[in-house]
């Protein structure tokens, strides 16, 4: 089971950093990813990597977050950097199969930590 960590609240302007408690490498997934569902609209792929060093950054936040592996720590993370308003929502975790950085996959999801961007 995937374990998110971090989240809260940030300004505009902000960052905030999540964290992704992951097996050893090699995971038991193709790939892993950040997902987001803000209220009222559907779960969306914000950045996921591949076991194979493959990289998927929505354009939305495409210059703004940057996911990564700590090998050492096991987890996946999601570094997001000037944030918007429009980036509140409950960030996911997931682990997968071979399929696109979608919203829509099926997997291993994390329980998911709230994230605000408020002034």
């Amino acid at each position: 089971q995937l374990v998110e960590s971090g989240g809260g609240l940030a300004q505009p302007g902000g960052s905030l950093r999540l964290s992704c408690a992951v097996s050893e490498f090699p995971w038991d997934y193709y790939a892993v990813g950040w997902f987001r569902q803000a209220p009222g609209k559907e779960r969306e792929g914000v950045s996921c990597i591949s076991a194979d060093g493959n990289f998927f950054t929505h354009p939305s936040v495409k210059g703004r977050f940057t996911i990564s592996y700590d090998n050492a720590k096991n987890t996946v993370n999601l570094q997001m950097n000037s944030l918007k308003p429009e980036d509140t929502a409950v960030y996911y975790c997931a682990g997968y199969g071979s399929a696109p950085c979608s919203g829509r996959i099926r997997g291993s999801w994390g329980q998911g930590v709230q994230v605000t961007v408020s002034s």
